[in-house]
């Protein structure tokens, strides 16, 4: 079973984000379960969006202890993110314009940054940087498809339904090069 946690501050599309990956995951065939924890339940405050994605039903009914994948919209959030839901294993993906190298001294993670903010002004999105996260996220994860992901940004997205899927693109594609200069 793959376990992810999204988490942002309230307001930056974090739950929005949770909820169409879910949905992809569904349009796969997958078996999903999402919930979302608050902070204070205003803008601003620390929120999650957990996900459960197996390809048989899910009978497990509580919270994410280690995430497999962590997908963060906040570095600030980072330090405490990792020493509660993360270990040397999780892959760990966050909106960030600094190198990877510059989160060595919170410990032996598979960080990889992606800049979520300029991709999304850059392709006329301002400050939505939930579709570049996504993009960015399922390139860095392997899953799920491109395609799906794409399909549901299109179904879903209430304006800028092309800004949406170029961020989502471009995003994936940088994280692709990541993983190729790795090889």
């Amino acid at each position: 079973m793959l376990e992810i946690l999204i988490q942002g501050r309230g307001g930056q599309g974090a739950q929005t984000a949770g909820n169409l990956l879910a949905r992809t995951f569904f349009a796969e065939g997958k078996f999903v379960q999402t919930f979302a924890t608050y902070g204070g339940a205003r803008r601003g405050t620390p929120v999650n969006s957990f996900l459960l994605v197996d390809d048989k039903p899910i009978r497990r009914r509580c919270s994410i202890e280690r995430a497999g994948a962590i997908l963060c919209f906040d570095d600030s959030l980072l330090p405490g993110l990792l020493s509660q839901f993360a270990d040397r294993d999780t892959l760990v993906v966050v909106n960030s314009r600094r190198s990877p190298e510059a989160y060595e001294s919170l410990g032996d993670y598979k960080i990889i940054t992606i800049d979520g903010i300029g991709i999304a002004q850059k392709n006329g999105m301002g400050r939505i940087i939930n579709s570049a996260l996504l993009g960015a996220f399922a390139g860095a994860l392997g899953q799920p498809s491109m395609a799906k992901l794409k399909q549901v940004v299109e179904e879903t997205a209430p304006v800028k339904k092309p800004e949406n899927l170029a961020s989502c693109q471009e995003a994936y594609e940088l994280t692709q090069e990541v993983f190729e200069t790795r090889i």
